[in-house]
Formats: C-alpha cells, sequence, structure tokens
C-alpha cells in the first residue's frame, strides 16, 4: 500500500474503530471525538510524509500507484502534482480543526464524527484520482455525508438546506458524467495522464467543456447557481461549514485547472470572456448583497461567492500570475474562511444566535478574541501582510495581462470587501457593552484558541513569505500553460489552409 492509499484508508479506519465503540453515552461521546481526532492527526502527518517525498520542481504527477482493476478499462489510480498536493495538505491539516470545533457535538456523536472521517476520504480522494471514472466517483460520494451533517446536525432549516445543496450538486456533475463517457468513446481511456496527451476534437470541446462547467460552477459556485452556499452555510453545525467553505468549493476551480483548461484548451479560450463576465458579476453583485446581511454565516458565505469570483477569473487568463494567484487564493481562502466560520461558532457556542444585531462591545470581555477575529477579517479584506492580498493581487494582474477593463471591473470587488467585513467586526466587537447577556461571556478557551491561533499564525506568515505556496505550484503551472498555449498554436495552424480556402 502506498502513501496516497493510506490517506485514504486512515481515516475509514478511525470510522469503523468509532462504530465499534460502546458503553455510557458519556464515554461513547469522548472515545469518539478523541478517536477522530487523533485519526485527523494522523492523516495529516502522513500527509506530510507524503509532501516530503514529492518534487515541487517537477511538474509530473508523482507517487502514483495501482492498486486494483474495477473493470478492464477503469483503475483504481492514484497520483499528485502541483495542483493537487497543496489541496491535499489544506484538506488534511483543516480536518483536525473541525474535530476540535465539533467538542459540543452531543446529539449521535458516533454517526456525526464517522460522516466526519469518511467524507474526508472522499475529499482527498477527487484530489489524487487519475482515473476520470474514480475522480467522479469521489466527487460525488463527498456529497452523501455532507447531506447528512447539515440534514441531521443543522440548523432549523436544516432538511431544506441539505436537499437543494444536494439536488444543485448532484444535477449539476450529471452532466460531467455524460462529458466522462463522451470522452471514453473518443479517448479509449479514463486515464487522466493519457487524456491530457489526448487532442479532443473542437466541436467535442465545446460540449465537454459545458458539461464539466455545468458541475464545476455549482461547486465553486459562480453566479448565479450559487444560490445553494448561503443556506448549506447557515445551517451547517460550524465544522460543516469549515470544510464546506474551505474544502468542497475549492474542487471546483481544481476541476477547471484539471481538466477544463488542460484537456478543453480550444474551449476554455472561446469560452473565457464568459466566465470573466460571471467572474465580474459574482465578484460586485455578491459583495453588495453581503452588505445587507444580517447573519454572520450568511454574510461570510456570500463572501466566499465574491472571492471565488477571483479565482475562476484567475484561472481562465491562462497567465502565470492569474493561474498561481487562483491557486494561492484557493489555499488562502480555505484558511481564511474556515476560520472565520470557526470564530462565528466560537460565539454561537456562547449565545446560540448568529444575529450580528445580538452583539456588540465583545473587544470589552473576548480580548483574545478581538486579535484572531481582526487578523481574519482583514485577510478577508485583502490587505497587504495577510495571506489574502497575495492571492488577489496576483489574480488582478494576470487579469490585467488578458483584458485591463476585467482587471478594472474585478477590483470593485476589493473595494467593496472592506465594507462589509468591517462593518461585522465593528458591529460585534465595539460599541458598548449594553446586553446583559454579553456581560458575562468568556474569552476563548483552550480549545478554541488551539483552534485559531495556528490559523492566525498561518494567515500571516503566507502574508509575508508566500514563496512555499507559490513555489509549490509554479512548474505545474508552467506545463499548463505551455501545453495550452501549444494546443491553441497546433488548432490555429491546422485551421489557416482552410481560412485560404474560404
Amino acid at each position: 500500500m502506498g502513501l496516497l492509499a493510506g490517506l485514504l484508508i486512515l481515516p475509514l479506519v478511525g470510522a469503523a474503530f468509532i462504530l465499534t465503540l460502546r458503553g455510557d453515552a458519556d464515554a461513547v461521546r469522548s472515545n469518539a471525538r478523541w478517536a477522530s481526532l487523533f485519526t485527523t492527526l494522523g492523516t495529516f502527518l502522513l500527509s506530510l510524509w507524503a509532501w516530503g517525498r514529492f518534487d515541487a520542481a517537477s511538474p509530473a504527477f508523482q507517487l502514483v500507484e495501482t492498486h486494483a482493476w474495477l473493470t478492464d478499462t477503469i483503475r483504481f489510480k492514484l497520483g499528485v502534482d502541483g495542483f493537487s498536493m497543496p489541496f491535499v495538505l489544506l484538506t488534511t491539516f483543516l480536518m483536525p480543526f473541525a474535530i476540535l470545533a465539533s467538542w459540543s457535538i452531543e446529539h449521535r456523536p458516533k454517526e456525526y464524527f464517522v460522516a466526519f472521517l469518511v467524507l474526508e476520504t472522499t475529499m482527498i480522494g477527487v484530489f489524487v484520482a487519475l482515473d476520470l471514472v474514480l475522480f467522479y466517483l469521489f466527487f460525488e460520494a463527498g456529497l452523501i455525508p455532507m447531506f447528512l451533517i447539515i440534514g441531521i446536525w443543522g440548523g432549523k432549516r436544516r432538511i431544506y438546506a441539505s436537499f437543494k445543496f444536494f439536488l444543485y450538486t448532484l444535477l449539476g456533475s450529471l452532466l460531467m458524467l455524460l462529458a466522462i463517457m463522451a470522452m471514453y468513446w473518443a479517448a479509449g481511456t479514463t486515464d487522466v495522464p493519457a487524456l491530457l496527451q489526448h487532442r479532443f476534437a473542437a466541436n467535442l470541446q465545446t460540449w465537454l467543456w459545458l458539461a464539466f462547467f455545468a458541475s464545476f460552477a455549482v461547486k465553486m459556485p459562480m453566479w448565479p447557481v450559487h444560490t445553494w452556499l448561503p443556506d448549506a452555510h447557515v445551517e451547517a453545525p460550524t465544522a460543516g461549514s469549515i470544510i464546506l467553505a474551505a474544502i468542497l468549493l475549492k474542487m471546483g476551480g481544481y476541476g477547471f485547472i484539471r481538466f477544463s483548461i488542460a484537456m478543453f484548451p480550444d474551449a476554455s479560450a472561446y469560452f473565457a470572456p464568459l466566465v470573466y463576465a460571471l467572474s465580474i458579476v459574482a465578484i460586485v453583485y455578491t459583495s453588495l448583497v453581503a452588505l445587507a446581511q444580517e447573519d454572520m454565516k450568511k454574510l461570510i458565505a456570500y463572501s466566499s461567492v465574491a472571492h471565488m469570483g477571483f479565482v475562476t477569473m484567475g484561472i481562465f487568463t491562462m497567465t502565470p500570475q492569474g493561474v498561481q494567484g487562483a491557486m494561492f487564493q484557493m489555499i488562502s481562502h480555505g484558511l481564511v474562511s474556515g476560520a472565520l466560520f470557526a470564530s462565528v461558532g466560537v460565539i454561537y457556542d456562547r449565545m446560540h444566535t448568529r444575529e450580528i444585531a445580538a452583539y456588540g462591545g465583545l473587544v470589552n470581555r473576548m480580548p483574545l478574541y478581538a486579535v484572531a477575529l481582526m487578523v481574519f477579517t482583514l485577510a478577508n479584506v485583502g490587505l497587504p501582510g495577510t495571506s489574502g492580498f497575495v492571492g488577489e493581487f496576483l489574480t488582478l494582474q494576470g487579469a490585467f495581462k488578458a483584458n485591463p477593463w476585467v482587471s478594472f471591473l474585478a477590483t470593485t470587488g476589493v473595494i467593496l470587501s472592506a465594507p462589509y467585513m468591517l462593518w461585522l467586526y465593528s458591529r460585534v466587537l465595539y460599541g458598548p457593552l449594553e446586553k446583559p447577556s454579553l456581560k458575562t461571556i468568556m474569552d476563548l478557551d483552550r480549545r478554541e484558541a488551539a483552534i485559531l491561533l495556528p490559523l492566525v499564525a498561518l494567515v500571516i506568515y503566507y502574508g509575508i513569505v508566500p514563496g512555499p505556496i507559490l513555489d509549490s505550484v509554479a512548474a505545474s503551472t508552467e506545463a499548463l500553460i505551455r501545453g495550452y498555449q501549444s494546443a491553441l498554436g497546433t488548432t490555429q495552424t491546422a485551421a489557416a489552409p482552410l481560412a485560404v480556402l474560404q
């Protein structure tokens, strides 16, 4: 068994162990929490081992392993490159924090922690799968545990939110399944490295691109198929919101890079203006919508849609700055958005409300919390010196090279992010401490500090030293752009004689 297979199996082993727990309710709950925490920590350590064996200077797939034949054509093939390895690390790094954020779960704790460990396997599987059918299976399987997490442990409207989440993402992915079948009929394989070398006909690329776009656009989510996200975030438990924002949304961006750009370059070039337009609308419109929110989670959810607009814009500029900026933005947003939702969970556990109007003056009682939330707020705004600045700046730089007007319009999103985030921070932390229920509220305990303070350190560190992330994706970015430009050049050369004849 290789390292990547170990990353998939270890969470399942932990889930199986939790299912065997017996005893009184308190003992089972305590053992389930600790077992899931140690399992996720072990998975993170195993991913660090994989990172130690990964050569960031090579754009090739590494740590490749093939374990079994599902059919004559579908293989259980795993591997990572500069685009997938950072997401594997992000997933395994954030899962222990999600478990710590779930310490107060009392209703059916065994099933809750099992769902999260199964979800971890499916998320890692999406990023390491090197067979298209295997990728699809992991991509869709992740819907089930998240559907259960929202539907069982969510808020008052959890059933509505969970079904809306499930149906939106499932319906979008059905078109991707049809596209996978068409790709197999055209190329005779579902092996991802082989498909990356195959040149699909230009007219077929158009339909394949649209089918994959339907799935990835919902997953990101892009405007106008984003409406499931605010409902899912508001109703999900804190840990569900952390993983949903930090990891699940990134599967759409990863899919655009891995499949849409790399396998359908002609269609990507053709549809790039459409992606720019949708990205700009997402950046501007959802930022304005965020200004009108009264629920903290819903405000951060709309903020996520706006930030994902920078990602899609950067990817389809097909410039080194744009693609690397999009990758950095996704990693940074994973840290910042996860931290913001964890921060909301801290005060929700105390007051059992997410209404912004229910708070005020918390800085007087929670100074450590105020400092942590300030860092995450400024990172979400894109302040220089935080990780949020680097990704946005690079995507805007890439957009300027591709189309200055796109960059100019997207920059308004940077301006609009400041009012809604600073308004949120000001309403919650400052002002007089008048509400009686807030006068006895306590600052971060050790568990909550263990969640937020490492994230504070990373947000600042990557804002000052972005090199580790940028260097890890540089070689793969260069190879992607080189292949993209070569494919477009071949198409233009082939079309030249036809143009002369016409």
